[in-house]
């Protein structure tokens, strides 16, 4: 879906309430996930300052980054923070105020924005739900983990608004988990009472990931559907256990190529596994599915999941799967009988459960 599970999330989410006669609007912004039909969507622009460090000024509207917002933005990206969330939320606010002439909404639901423009959507008197998928203090921490200067950890610290999702978290109307593990850090992180609490699994559209007879498998193929540059998703480790697998099994990795993704390619090249690595690039629902079909196991080396979609998926395409004991993957994998859990940032217990 190209903008990662919280795209996937959203578009699972659009398709259920349509089924059950629910009309839905969307309001989102880049990377645009691909929205189920029949749902309205409102695509919300953003200037990309944190990636558009030089040459930011547009030809055609050059003056555009001179509005308060944009202002914002291109400030608070000098710094070193990311300021997505906070412009998205207000962003988010503009539009609903508008919307709300037109149509009455009787829940408004956050994919974890959590931003300071959901406590001004509280003044439009209607209920907000809240997703959190797990508290970006997860996320810090293991930035931190992998980073070895001064410069680069004042920067990780720098980039997340750790303060402004804590404030706003606790005042939505209700919070949905995607798992108790995941519940259990937002109860610790966000000081949550359990009454606002609901635990709902995500899910996994079986009509697109489901055992496929007609397809042979290739030997000695594993395969992890991951985004690489995310730390938590442990690519480092896998690859570090391919290398003691050497020869042995071919890894299809379905993520971006370079130059859109340097980081486990690089891996790759530093650990000289090029002629045992594939990056697919980016796939459908249908394409990921068929490379599901193909492999005789998929990996999940995550160091922390507060679901993993991809575990799931796999396990609804029948292809056993490795993965550890991180975070939600134990509430996902059966050990020994879906998969087998090995401990996480263990290379040689991923090589060997392989």
């Amino acid at each position: 879906m190209y903008s990662g599970g919280q795209g996937v999330y959203i578009h699972y989410l659009a398709k259920e309430y349509r089924k059950t006669g629910h009309e839905v609007d969307i309001i989102v912004g880049p990377p645009y996930p691909i929205i189920a039909d029949g749902a309205r969507i409102h695509k919300i622009p953003n200037l990309n300052l944190f990636e558009s460090q030089k040459n930011f000024l547009s030809k055609e509207k050059p003056f555009r980054v001179f509005k308060p917002l944009n202002l914002y933005e291109l400030a608070a990206t000098r710094m070193g923070m990311f300021p997505e969330m906070f412009t998205f939320g207000i962003r988010s606010y503009l539009k609903l105020r508008d919307l709300i002439k037109q149509h009455r909404f009787d829940i408004i639901h956050d994919n974890q924005t959590l931003a300071y423009g959901n406590l001004l959507i509280k003044s439009l008197k209607t209920p907000i739900v809240a997703t959190v998928h797990h508290p970006l203090s997860i996320d810090r921490h293991s930035d931190l983990t992998h980073t070895t200067s001064f410069k680069q950890k004042w920067g990780r610290i720098m980039f997340y608004p750790f303060f402004m999702q804590r404030i706003v978290t606790k005042r939505m109307d209700r919070v949905i988990t995607v798992s108790e593990s995941s519940a259990d850090k937002v109860r610790k992180a966000f000081k949550v009472s359990n009454s606002k609490l609901r635990v709902v699994y995500n899910g996994v559209d079986t009509d697109i990931f489901k055992k496929r007879d007609d397809i042979k498998k290739e030997p000695a193929s594993i395969i992890v559907a991951t985004n690489t540059r995310d730390r938590n998703k442990g690519i480092v480790y896998l690859l570090q256990a391919l290398a003691l697998m050497r020869g042995q099994v071919k890894l299809t990795i379905v993520d971006d190529k370079p130059p859109g993704n340097d980081y486990a390619p690089g891996l790759v090249k530093e650990y000289g596994l090029r002629n045992m690595v594939t990056f697919t690039g980016r796939l459908s629902h249908g394409e990921v599915a068929k490379k599901y079909a193909v492999a005789q196991i998929a990996v999940s080396p995550s160091i922390y999941e507060g679901f993993g979609l991809p575990a799931a998926e796999a396990m609804a395409c029948g292809v056993p799967i490795v993965g550890t004991t991180a975070g939600a993957l134990p509430e996902v994998i059966v050990d020994n009988v879906t998969g087998i859990l090995v401990p996480p940032i263990n290379p040689q217990a991923l090589a060997i459960a392989i």
